[in-house]
């Protein structure tokens, strides 16, 4: 790595390090890869550690850079692109979904789900926990509610327990018809139960997209996704899909 000293420039020297620092983790960093000290990289572009902390944290909110206790701050992996839209017909769990089931229970779900689903606000409902992860770390949570009404056919024999029972949940409901499906995105903060699964401190900024599968001229099942907001970004668009979008070739140095 050379050395490279900022000229005099009318903007802020912490923003224009940024931008500096931001083309080098392009080309001479990877996903992953841990920076070096502090120390050294003031030294590397001639300015003090307090200008330096301020353009890393700068990188960090936009999500370039991710710090980690124990480890440092290290290259963050692409960001996810959220894409808002409703026209995809597919159920949660079909073929091309990128979401892990992890667990199933039957738990009483908030007020506004319940009054979605046109369920009593007391009446437990089928709850599938489901985890998305990219580069190995994980970006979003999300709760899936499905009324008994959805998946009349499931008997305690298709679902055992975890993971398992939350699979036979999402195959029973795939035999319904989709008609249609309504997303809504809101930004948030991260509750502690959410700041856990992803690796985040509570109240952390955090993306909630809440979606309504119709079925049989009502609501089947809604889902609350929680994305983290410091790897992910909105796209707006007719395929209502969530897809990983790849950044720019980053290299090993």
């Amino acid at each position: 790595m050379g050395t490279t000293q900022l000229e005099t420039v009318p903007e802020p020297k912490y923003w224009h390090l940024k931008t500096v620092l931001s083309e080098a983790l392009d080309s001479e960093f990877s996903v992953g890869e841990i920076l070096p000290n502090e120390r050294d990289l003031a030294a590397r572009f001639g300015v003090a550690r307090a200008t330096l902390r301020q353009a890393l944290e700068q990188l960090e909110l936009e999500g370039r850079l991710q710090r980690r206790r124990g480890v440092g701050t290290t290259v963050a992996p692409p960001r996810v692109g959220v894409a808002v839209g409703t026209e995809q017909n597919a159920w949660p769990g079909a073929a091309g979904d990128d979401w892990q089931t992890v667990d199933c229970a039957a738990a009483v779900p908030p007020a506004a789900v319940a009054d979605a689903l046109g369920t009593d606000r007391e009446q437990p409902v089928h709850t599938v926990r489901r985890s998305r992860m990219t580069h190995g770390q994980p970006v979003a949570a999300e709760l899936l509610y499905i009324p008994e009404a959805s998946v009349p056919e499931l008997s305690a024999i298709d679902t055992p327990s975890g993971a398992a029972r939350a699979r036979a949940v999402l195959r029973e409901l795939q035999r319904l018809e989709l008609e249609s499906r309504e997303n809504a995105v809101e930004l948030g903060s991260a509750r502690a139960d959410d700041a856990k699964e992803l690796d985040r401190l509570p109240g952390a900024p955090v993306l909630v997209v809440t979606t309504r599968y119709l079925a049989g001229g009502r609501t089947a099942a809604v889902s609350v996704a929680t994305y983290r907001a410091d790897t992910c970004r909105l796209t707006f668009g007719d395929s209502g899909a969530v897809e990983i979008h790849e950044g720019p070739e980053r290299r090993a140095s």
